[in-house]
């Protein structure tokens, strides 16, 4: 009798055949022995990416210097299109002849202030220079008179001599070709960002995911909207300081009063810290007339201070932006000791954007607040591609005129 069974051998290998995928894993690959399951792969991607924002928030504090001077640059960009668009309402000239007289309208205002300072005001200017050590420790003398000024003058000495604005200040008055050379560099970016914005604002826009890019155009529009209106407001508070001070100090019978009125009214574009600091080289000159010139002095930046705080300022400032003065204080001491001396040049401005990006990005689309948004081209397309796309429906009123 014939046996037809299948041979047990046979049933074996198709055994083996069957279990050999589970062994080798799909396509006859051997599956990784020393891979991490999933909590560790999430634990793994979640200490990557740390590593990667601590790494670019290093690298970002060690390009301090530079990111201010960028920051310095657009805002020369910003200046430039508004004195544009000032000449396109005003003279109807066309979009790239408008923005050329703005480029050759702001760089000869600086070559004017250069003049001033280095021809017009040089004798005033060099002996400001020469007698500024002597005079404020005239200065410091005539105030450590009495026990509160001693430890006023004490207490200011401590706190300037280990900050960042004290080291950069002392580098700059021994590199004065330093200070130049990024002055340049910030004229510079301003030219080419103000030749063609929209270039750097769509790449920026590329690097937001595409859910996010609406939001992130709304809030970048309000900054420069508000950051716009804060320099045009910031430019008239200048003009008064400068005007005030100049016509008291010159009443006073200070030396040098046309230089030091121009100084100060600069210098309010750092607000608060500003004047004060201009204050300073007043009253050392005012120390060589005598006591008397020295206290109208002070009672002439008083003066302007109450008339700039209570009149001047409330009314051109209104309808910009409203930053307390004590997060103003803090806010631009903070940024001199990290940043040095360019931070606190800017530093006004930067916490006019940050203070517009908190309203914009968290009051009102986290939050809910009704914060109008300003009126803009829109530069995303109907997939969310940044394009130069159709005009966005304008809003009833732009945020830097929110009364908020």
């Amino acid at each position: 009798m014939i046996d037809r069974s299948p041979p047990s051998t046979g049933r074996k290998e198709r055994q083996d055949a069957d279990a050999e995928p589970s062994r080798t894993g799909q396509h006859g690959q051997h599956p990784p022995r020393l891979a991490p399951d999933a909590d560790d792969a999430r634990f793994v991607r979640r200490l990557l990416l740390l590593i990667l924002v601590a790494a670019v928030v290093l690298a970002l504090y060690r390009a301090g210097d530079l990111l201010i001077l960028a920051f310095g640059s657009m805002l020369g960009a910003i200046v430039i299109h508004a004195v544009a668009e000032m000449y396109r309402d005003r003279l109807r000239l066309p979009k790239r002849p408008a923005l050329l007289a703005a480029i050759a309208t702001v760089v000869a205002v600086i070559g004017f202030l250069a003049w001033l300072f280095g021809v017009e005001f040089r004798g005033q200017v060099n002996l400001l220079v020469v007698r500024l050590p002597g005079l404020l420790d005239q200065l410091a003398a005539w105030a450590g008179q009495s026990p509160v000024g001693a430890k006023l003058v004490d207490a200011v000495r401590v706190a300037f001599a280990g900050s960042r604005v004290a080291q950069d200040a002392g580098g700059l008055v021994q590199g004065a070709g330093e200070l130049l050379l990024n002055a340049i560099l910030v004229l510079i970016g301003a030219l080419f960002f103000a030749a063609d914005p929209k270039v750097y604002e769509r790449g920026f826009l590329y690097l937001v995911p595409r859910s996010y890019r609406p939001v992130v155009e709304d809030a970048l529009f309000d900054a420069g909207s508000t950051l716009k209106l804060w320099l045009k407001a910031e430019l008239i508070l200048m003009t008064s300081m400068g005007l005030l001070v100049g016509v008291g100090l010159y009443v006073a019978g200070v030396p040098s009063a046309a230089a030091l009125g121009l100084l100060t009214g600069l210098s309010e574009f750092v607000p608060y810290i500003g004047p004060i600091a201009a204050m300073l080289p007043a009253l050392g000159l005012a120390a060589t007339a005598g006591t008397e010139p020295i206290i109208w002095t002070l009672a002439t930046f008083a003066a302007v201070r109450l008339i700039q705080t209570n009149f001047v300022t409330p009314y051109v400032t209104a309808r910009v932006v409203a930053i307390p003065p004590a997060m103003t204080v803090f806010a631009i001491i903070g940024m001199g000791y990290i940043f040095g001396v360019f931070g606190l040049f800017f530093s006004a401005a930067l916490l006019v954007v940050i203070f517009s990006l908190v309203r914009s990005l968290y009051l009102r689309e986290v939050l809910g607040e009704d914060i109008p948004r300003a009126r803009h081209r829109t530069l995303l397309g109907h997939d969310l591609t940044p394009t130069g796309g159709p005009p966005e429906q304008p809003a009833d009123e732009p945020l830097a005129r929110d009364s908020r």
